[in-house]
């Protein structure tokens, strides 16, 4: 008996068949590959793509394509350019005319600093009356008044051989003392200004040399004072000197050295550098006295004056 054949399959209305997708190809249209013209891409090729420009706007509101500068902006940029470079080339021209200006600062003021001994009043470089406030021994004040000026002079018989072979590689330009006493008249010192002839690198040769072989120490080196007839320093020779300190500025061409003793001329067996007599606990007879203190407070006031000067010179108008 024969069976009869199964209906072929159909699809449900409104379904559509399902597609084999070895059959499906994509619509050339729609490729990135696509020709510009009809018809197939050539094999090989890469895909050609065309971007729109953006568009701006300019001061009129009209389209204009992004990027470009309008000729008054154009012009503009070009002005600020020559602008720059001209200040540039101005600031560049104008250091190598100038040159340093500290260092030129510096070299003025070395320079004026050796020429104060004979421009500037005595009174200025060692004032008749020197206040020092905080200066004596647990910060008390000391008051010193100028009790003698010695004339200007050279270095020859200034100071003893071995000292005066020490400073000889600055020179001796001149040199100014002045002999001060306390307020009780008990103690004298002499403060001096050795102008030198050295430059600049030959007083800071000096300076490293005291500093290293700590020449300012030795008792060999110390300064001498100056007597004067008829003042409490009458009797203050070389063998009253208690206490001294020397510095060498490397800023200026000058010594500044001070050395103190008793005023009524008694001998002094144990001398010693300020700084020593002015430490803590320190016995000596010029320590228990405070000498230490005179020479250093009088050596510090006289040189910050000088520094004072030298300033008001470089100040002043060529």
């Amino acid at each position: 008996m024969r069976m009869p054949s199964a209906p072929a399959h159909r699809p449900a209305p409104g379904r559509q068949p399902a597609l084999d997708p070895a059959d499906v190809s994509p619509d050339p249209s729609l490729s990135w590959s696509a020709p510009l013209t009809p018809g197939p891409a050539p094999a090989g090729t890469r895909p050609v793509v065309s971007f729109g420009e953006p568009e701006g706007y300019d001061a009129d509101a009209r389209p204009r394509p992004l990027g470009r500068r309008g000729a008054s902006q154009a012009a503009a940029a070009a002005v600020c350019l020559v602008l720059g470079l001209g200040l540039i080339s101005g600031a560049v021209t104008g250091s190598w005319l100038v040159g340093d200006s500290g260092e030129e600062g510096s070299r003025s003021t070395f320079t004026a600093s050796g020429s104060l001994w004979h421009s500037v009043p005595v009174d200025q470089l060692f004032p008749p009356t020197v206040q020092g406030q905080g200066a004596g021994p647990g910060g008390a004040d000391r008051t010193w008044t100028r009790i003698a000026v010695a004339p200007d002079s050279g270095c020859k018989d200034a100071f003893d051989p071995l000292l005066r072979k020490a400073l000889a590689p600055v020179g001796c330009e001149r040199l100014l003392r002045a002999t001060y006493t306390d307020a009780t008249e008990s103690y004298v010192t002499t403060v001096g200004l050795l102008f030198a002839k050295a430059d600049a690198p030959g007083m800071t040769s000096l300076a490293n040399r005291f500093r290293k072989e700590r020449l300012d120490r030795r008792s060999d080196l110390m300064p001498l004072p100056y007597a004067a007839k008829d003042t409490p320093a009458a009797e203050f020779g070389a063998g009253q000197r208690a206490a001294w300190t020397v510095s060498v500025l490397t800023e200026a061409p000058v010594v500044v050295y001070a050395v103190s003793g008793w005023a009524d001329g008694r001998t002094v067996d144990d001398p010693q550098p300020a700084e020593d007599a002015m430490e803590s606990g320190a016995t000596t007879a010029p320590a228990q006295a405070g000498l230490g203190y005179e020479a250093q407070g009088l050596a510090d006031r006289v040189e910050r004056g000088l520094r004072k000067n030298v300033r008001s010179a470089t100040e002043q108008p060529s």
